[in-house]
């Protein structure tokens, strides 16, 4: 799962580069992403949709009260004051369950004013083991 946080006006070129950055940064595939997840209120951004079209994924949004649930390493003000939650791409990563692969990386959107976060959750492992689904991808 690839949790994705991104100002308005991020482009889908900004959002997919910190994707496969961070991917790659993993030694994760891309083939791994199943869905880009957000909070709902960014659900429909043209940077997160056009990225999860290059990706071939839907994009899920959640309701900020639920991601605000979420625990999360890194929460951020900034997003509470925007969104109403502490944290966008880690808890949108977590929010299904799971173990957190790579904390929030954050990437400045060229040209525009923009922000672009992106986390990644690794779901279905046994044991707790992260390890686990990265062995299937490689």
């Amino acid at each position: 799962m690839v949790g994705i946080g991104a100002r308005r006006g991020a482009s889908a070129e900004d959002v997919s580069a910190l994707v496969e950055a961070t991917l790659r940064g993993a030694g994760l595939p891309p083939l791994a992403v199943v869905e880009l997840a957000t909070v709902a209120a960014k659900a429909a951004e043209p940077g997160i949709l056009g990225a999860a079209e290059r990706l071939g994924v839907p994009v899920r949004g959640y309701a900020a009260e639920l991601l605000a649930g979420v625990r999360v390493p890194h929460p951020s003000d900034a997003a509470l004051a925007a969104v109403g939650t502490p944290s966008v791409a880690e808890a949108a990563a977590l929010a299904g369950g799971g173990v957190l692969l790579v904390p929030k990386r954050t990437a400045r959107s060229g040209g525009a004013p923009g922000t672009v976060t992106c986390a990644v959750a690794c779901r279905g492992h046994p044991e707790g083991d992260p390890e686990w689904n990265r062995s299937l991808w490689t």
